[in-house]
């Protein structure tokens, strides 16, 4: 018999949602799973999410008050999709309650709230997850292998970025994503915070940098309350609000294994749509991916191919889960499909009673070096990347 694990859910906007499509896809998908996932609660301070949340995805009930649904002694995993403002409340009572966390990206709305919510979840014993989905892309786990096992060479050199158009229309509403006290920072923590997983996960930690920003869309249309996404457009007629937090973030930076590079999140730029991507480097090769075309790796290691150049590298079921999702070579799979491998993950993690990787450790180190970035900013100069472990 599969062991049930009970998850409540916090906040049942589009990222909550497909966070239940991923609990609801695992045993269709991995059916070699040894845990059920059961749709325990909801809570939203929309009603109408909550109508949908039980009635259209099956959830057992649903509340308002996130408190409620927290202090369920029930429950195995409490997962916050909510605001980021709310993420520190929500997790540090959780935790309290020992519950395991999976928490969105940021995990907390400043580097000195995720080091608290890092610190009462591992004091707890609590095993967390953090949403840096694009960790679980089949060929960018096939990407860290080559990495790992020396094919590059020694890394050298680094490119990553988050383009993504969502904030590019001046009409697109003001949602709490463009609010610092609500979202805290903007492009840095929405999209950067990808980059700079990305960026550690494949070469390491960061150990400086130096950095910039500008908020290039400075007013948007008020949203009605509780409608209206930040994909989401007003009218030229509508009352406008002031844009609080910043649309672009760039960064030279330096790692600690001495490969140099970039890390750019532009969230207001035209052109590239979703484009979470990274060129790396190495004395013996280089590797190329994009979001925008997730099936795809570009891949160049001169010593092993029979001509020079790039080759393109077709996605499959050879790599990292992808038999589970769709069999054969060049069959594509698409975002929510990472999340599912995301959830399935996590939750073997929870089962297993091992530390997750990412979990609020990751979430830490990488709110580490968006807080040397608002330094630099600031400082305009170059800063070292310092820990802020609450020990």
């Amino acid at each position: 018999m599969r062991q049930p694990i009970r998850i409540g859910l916090v906040g049942f906007g589009w990222m909550g949602q497909a966070h239940s499509r991923s609990y609801l896809s695992i045993p269709r998908y991995f059916p070699e799973a040894p845990f059920r996932p059961v749709l325990a609660g909801v809570a939203d301070t929309v009603p109408a999410r909550i109508s949908q949340a039980v009635d259209d995805f099956g959830y057992a009930s649903g509340t308002a008050d996130w408190r409620e649904l927290v202090g369920r002694p029930d429950l195995d995993v409490i997962d916050i999709t909510a605001p980021n403002a709310m993420h520190q409340a929500i997790a540090e009572e959780a935790a309290a309650g020992g519950k395991h966390i999976f928490c969105e990206k940021p995990v907390g709305i400043s580097a000195e709230a995720t080091a608290r919510i890092e610190a009462a979840a591992r004091r707890a014993g609590a095993i967390t997850g953090c949403g840096y989905n694009y960790r679980w892309a089949p060929l960018v786990r096939y990407a860290k292998q080559l990495v790992e096992t020396g094919r590059v060479g020694t890394p050298t050199h680094y490119r990553g970025r988050f383009f993504s158009m969502y904030g590019r229309d001046r009409l697109g509403l003001l949602s709490w994503r463009f609010l610092h006290d609500r979202a805290g920072y903007g492009a840095l923590s929405d999209i950067m915070s990808h980059a700079i997983d990305m960026a550690q996960f494949l070469y390491g930690p960061v150990r400086r940098l130096v950095a910039t920003r500008d908020t290039f869309v400075r007013e948007r249309p008020l949203p009605k309350p509780g409608a209206g996404t930040h994909y989401d457009r007003g009218s030229p007629d509508d009352p406008t609000g002031e844009v609080t937090n910043e649309d672009y973030v760039g960064a030279l930076v330096e790692f600690e294994n001495g490969a140099r590079g970039t890390l750019e999140a532009d969230r207001a730029i035209f052109g590239p749509q979703s484009q979470m991507a990274f060129e790396l480097n190495g004395s013996k090769g280089a590797i190329s991916w994009d979001h925008e075309k997730l099936n795809q790796l570009r891949l160049y290691l001169p010593e092993e191919q029979p001509e020079d150049g790039f080759i393109e590298v077709l996605g499959g079921d050879r790599f990292h889960r992808q038999a589970n999702l769709v069999p054969g070579g060049g069959n594509s799979i698409g975002f929510e499909d990472m999340k599912i491998i995301e959830a399935y993950e996590f939750l073997t993690s929870v089962s297993n009673g091992h530390p997750h990787d990412p979990g609020f450790d990751a979430a830490l180190a990488n709110a580490e070096v968006a807080a040397a970035m608002i330094r630099s900013w600031r400082s305009e100069r170059w800063e070292d990347v310092e820990s802020l472990r609450i020990d």
